[in-house]
């Protein structure tokens, strides 16, 4: 995602408020809470613009949440109002050297097959041990991908795309899939 010449990337997503003044639970997607500068401002969409907060307060709650407290978020009805909305960050405002198996960073992404085809959305990465999975939304659908290394052929960071050689059988009949298998 690209704002006045920035690159942005998606690197957490609002959950809930917490307490009455204003602060909130953040999950951070695929990075930990450390590899952000806290001392430069992080972007909520608001109509399609990036709108920017700074954090007033930041403590970090286990390897991927923290509360917080963000300029101009002062109430509970303004946390509310923020709930579900995801922030983002300019690229350089963070470390891009995620967990050892934490793909929950694609969640949002296109999944494209061998050929490029665009399959559907990540809704969510499925950390199942020995077996980590994907869940896609594609039409009215929602399908488990089983996620491995030696399927994948390309992270596209810019593009937010994942492009991977998909087992046969997993979508339904007349959407692409991968030969390999």
């Amino acid at each position: 995602m690209r704002s006045e010449g920035h690159k942005m990337l998606r690197i957490a997503k609002v959950l809930k408020s917490n307490g009455t003044e204003g602060e909130v639970i953040i999950s951070f997607l695929g990075i930990s809470p450390e590899e952000i500068d806290i001392e430069e401002p992080v972007f909520i969409f608001f109509d399609g613009l990036p709108v920017p907060f700074y954090f007033e307060e930041f403590s970090k709650k286990g390897n991927s949440r923290a509360i917080a407290r963000l300029t101009g978020i002062k109430t509970l009805a303004d946390a509310d109002e923020i709930a579900g909305a995801e922030i983002f960050s300019d690229e350089e405002n963070v470390s891009l050297e995620y967990e050892d198996g934490d793909f929950s960073f694609l969640e949002g992404w296109a999944l494209l097959d061998a050929d490029g085809r665009n399959m559907g959305t990540i809704t969510e990465f499925l950390d199942i041990p020995n077996n980590p999975c994907l869940e896609i939304k594609s039409g009215d659908s929602e399908i488990i991908v089983p996620l491995h290394d030696d399927l994948i052929d390309d992270i596209d960071e810019e593009g937010m795309t994942l492009k991977m050689q998909i087992p046969d059988g997993l979508f339904p009949e007349g959407q692409s899939h991968s030969s390999r298998f």
